[in-house]
């Protein structure tokens, strides 16, 4: 099989083991830094081209889009699904991800615990959305902001006004959020790959941060999640679209409550905590929805 690896970096610790693994799989893979490919957009024939050169023969891709080229990775991956090729994640499917409002209203319809969210766009409105989500200490999140970036935790209800305010002087979309301190500043990650959680680990935030995030200086254990966290990551990344997602959890006093849902969960700490080969398992969902994809062909008339 024929994989493209849509990464803006080959020497990122996700993009190489997805290499190696697949490569040990017998597979060939060729990274693609995502910025550099550019798309002829036809109803007959639409082709995508690579420094000078036309990209053709390859049957998978596995997206690798961050935060800051969203727009254009999405559209180059919608041009590779238009050719016919597999994708791991399906364009729709990050977009959803990647809007983090969005996220929380397709959980929230569909009954997966979430933390209490509120946003508004008038300043007039703070003190309400404030009441909304049980008052200060709370958190606020920038909607544009990615791997804990934009994440602030207001303590005070003046501080919380504070910072929403100035938000909105200056027109940044942002989410309000209860903040749970019985999670003890600790979060889950679960791996998500087709139908079944297969790694997990607890993280846990350095002194005097609450972000739990490990470039951050976060701190990841092996843990064994129950049944109903389990079932919630599992139906978290089913609602949303992807095929393969890292979801984080908080073990809150009302049960285990949806944090976010990533797209491209980055796998070295997850790998390290465990000792599982997350890439190789990855490599290896995508081969089966390749070989779907074939007999649904072969089955074809004509």
């Amino acid at each position: 099989m024929k994989i493209a690896l849509l990464s803006r970096n080959q020497k990122l610790y996700s993009t190489e083991k997805l290499v190696e693994a697949a490569v040990n799989r017998g597979h060939e893979v060729v990274v693609l830094d995502v910025l550099r490919a550019y798309m002829k957009i036809a109803s007959l024939n639409p082709t995508i081209h690579y420094r000078g050169a036309r990209l053709e023969g390859f049957e998978a891709v596995i997206p690798r889009i961050g935060a800051s080229v969203i727009g254009y990775g999405t559209a180059v991956l919608r041009q590779f699904e238009m050719m016919g090729v597999v994708p791991l994640n399906e364009s729709v499917a990050i977009t959803r991800a990647r809007d983090k409002l969005r996220l929380m209203q397709l959980l929230a319809r569909k009954g997966v615990g979430i933390p209490l969210t509120s946003y508004a766009n008038r300043p007039d409105e703070i003190r309400h959305v404030i009441k909304m989500v049980g008052g200060a200490p709370l958190v606020i999140k920038l909607l544009s902001g990615s791997r804990h970036i934009g994440v602030i935790l207001a303590e005070t209800q003046k501080a919380a006004e504070s910072v929403i305010e100035g938000f909105m002087d200056v027109k940044t979309d942002i989410m309000i959020q209860e903040y749970m301190p019985e999670a003890g500043d600790s979060d889950l990650r679960c791996i998500v790959i087709g139908d079944r959680v297969v790694a997990a680990i607890k993280r846990k935030a350095p002194v005097g941060e609450f972000r739990t995030a490990l470039h951050l200086g976060g701190k990841s254990s092996p843990v064994r999640i129950t049944p109903e966290e389990r079932a919630t990551a599992r139906k978290a990344a089913r609602i949303i679209g992807l095929n393969v997602a890292g979801v984080d959890i908080v073990r809150s006093k009302h049960g285990p409550v949806v944090m976010d849902v990533h797209s491209s969960p980055e796998m070295k700490g997850i790998e390290s905590a465990t000792g599982k080969n997350v890439a190789d398992m990855i490599i290896a969902d995508l081969e089966k929805l390749q070989l779907r994809k074939s007999r649904a062909q072969a089955k074809k008339p004509g």
